[in-house]
């Protein structure tokens, strides 16, 4: 007896489909998870506000785009993980179909052309590719047996990195990485040999030399130059890092109390609301607040390997894994360029940094993770 079949019978050998289900399984609606990220949602919030200066015209769009997130959410976690698949191609191709169209009729802002202007919306191409990659490898790997072979490898890697390639050359090197991460977690997932980790390891750092001079921009030198020294250049490159850490610091265990943080508050802390957000939380709730977010981040990413571990076949576990790990990775990133532990590369914090195109595509994930969730409790509910 296959273990599908097993797992499609209770122990009274009642059908799945007979099983009553709950208005919650009715409507895919995953408690935990909804609870936990509705509760950092609203921790968010109540950051942004004190980081838009106590105005809530600050909040009052984001607020908007939570709305758009959640009806977003709510509706991905009715697509099959059938339909999905059926889809993964077509949702992949469009992705670099409108990558392409950024290249040649992308509007810019701040010396990088990431957008597409469609007169009614603007949008990042690229925010699009953070689902489609996974769900595209989470496909091309759902009927294969693991681990990889050499041959699958390396059409995964044309998979990852042909749309991580065009969007660095925008460039957002930030969001390539984030692209590149949730395609090769896919790839760890699936059992990756170790003698191609430590073959890439290898190759990665012979070849710094060769990335330094001929791959990276002169600003991604900067930044890695500032993240050496930021006091070298503390008027211009490394001001950024060196007021982040400053209002870290100054926040202690407890903090200066919410609204009451002086780098924020003056000023002297840049995009306070967006990239940084986690140093106004740090300076004015101390570490303690900082702790406490980390929590709610862990428990959010607990959920989700839960999700992945109970799901019902290998396309759920790849994506809800490479879902879940990647949101890990946004929040690794961000936490460790504010404290000036990695380079600054413009990764917001998940729910809680202001930004729209991110902030739906995030939900939608989660939307996805709820889908997934669903499925294996019809099958698995007593």
């Amino acid at each position: 007896m296959s273990n599908d079949f097993v797992r499609s019978l209770d122990l009274g050998g009642r059908p799945s489909h007979l099983r009553k289900q709950t208005i919650l399984q009715q409507l895919h609606i995953d408690l935990p998870l909804l609870a936990l990220v509705g509760l950092l949602s609203v921790v968010g919030i109540i950051v942004l506000y004190s980081a838009a200066g106590g105005t809530f015209s600050g909040v009052k769009r984001q607020l908007a785009y939570f709305a758009v997130a959640y009806v977003a959410m709510f509706a991905i976690a009715w697509v099959s993980g059938y339909m999905w698949r059926q889809l993964a191609v077509f949702i992949y191709l469009i992705g670099i179909a409108l990558l392409l169209g950024v290249m040649f009729f992308g509007v810019g802002a701040k010396g990088a052309v990431r957008w597409l202007d469609l007169g009614v919306i603007r949008f990042q191409p690229s925010e699009i590719m953070k689902l489609a990659l996974p769900i595209m490898l989470a496909t091309y790997y759902a009927n294969k047996t693991f681990p990889p072979t050499f041959k699958q490898i390396v059409v995964s890697c044309l998979i990852i990195f042909t749309p991580a390639w065009m969007i660095f050359k925008q460039p957002d090197l930030g969001t390539a990485i984030l692209i590149s991460a949730s395609g090769l977690i896919v790839l760890l997932i699936a059992g990756l040999r170790w003698r191609y980790i430590i073959a890439t390891l290898v190759g990665m750092a012979s070849a710094a030399p060769l990335i330094w001079n001929y791959v990276l921009h002169d600003y991604h030198k900067t930044r890695i130059r500032t993240l050496l020294d930021p006091e070298a250049d503390r008027w211009g490159a490394g001001w950024n890092i060196i007021q982040s850490k400053t209002a870290i610091g100054s926040g202690g265990v407890d903090g200066k109390g919410y609204m009451s943080g002086t780098q924020s508050q003056l000023d002297f802390l840049p995009e306070s609301h967006t990239d940084f957000i986690i140093a106004v939380l740090a300076e004015e709730w101390g570490l303690i607040g900082v702790i406490a977010m980390m929590l709610l981040y862990l428990m959010i990413v607990a959920r989700g390997l839960w999700i992945a571990l109970t799901a019902q076949d290998n396309f759920g576990r790849l994506l809800a894994g490479s879902i879940t790990l990647t949101f890990f990775v946004y929040v690794f990133v961000n936490m460790g360029m504010v404290a000036g532990l990695l380079p600054v590369v413009g990764v917001p914090l998940p729910l809680v940094s202001r930004g729209g195109t991110s902030l739906v595509t995030l939900m939608a994930g989660f939307g996805i993770l709820m889908g997934i969730a669903t499925e294996q409790k019809r099958v698995n509910m007593f």
